[in-house]
């Protein structure tokens, strides 16, 4: 006789989340979440990354950089459970860490580099190497980049001059 498993585990999942799940509430591990919160840049897969970590041998303490290539991104639930992950070769073998976004190990996050990419998760290159790992640069010369850059700073050179011309 043939007995259907799906089922009761349907009745049980749905009578859970009507009754309510015990335990913390959303709003309140938002609020827990505020406390823990850090100034991070906003980090994107594609971008070119070095992370400064505080690393602890014995009594004495340092800072260890890792430099590599954002693959992922995870937001998680709460803005504390973010976490991303980063690639690098290393001796001609890939090595990836992933970091947790607001961990007091962490010190200081540095973008590098931006590049353009079209997919949430670069996991594919992990089965690349050489020339077909690397991807290509949002600025691709020096003169579109200088272009770029140069922009903002105008601008606030703009603003001074209005400024000091409502002065007088």
């Amino acid at each position: 006789m043939y007995k259907c498993t799906k089922t009761p585990f349907i009745a049980l999942h749905t009578s859970i989340w009507a009754v309510g799940f015990p335990g913390m509430t959303s709003q309140l591990l938002h609020e827990l979440a505020k406390k823990h919160m850090q100034n991070v840049p906003a980090i994107r897969p594609g971008y070119t990354v070095r992370v400064h970590e505080k690393i602890r041998e014995g009594d004495k303490d340092r800072v260890q950089i890792f430099e590599g290539l954002v693959i992922s991104v995870h937001n998680g639930h709460t803005p504390t459970d973010a976490s991303f992950t980063v690639r690098r070769i290393a001796s001609g073998v890939g090595v990836e860490k992933v970091f947790p976004l607001m961990s007091p190990v962490i010190s200081r996050i540095e973008v590098k580099k931006i590049a353009k990419v079209r997919r949430a998760k670069l996991f594919f290159l992990r089965g690349r190497a050489g020339k077909a790992a690397r991807l290509s640069e949002r600025f691709t010369t020096s003169e579109e980049f200088g272009v770029a850059v140069a922009a903002p700073e105008a601008k606030v050179e703009e603003e001074v001059a209005v400024e000091e011309a409502k002065a007088e």
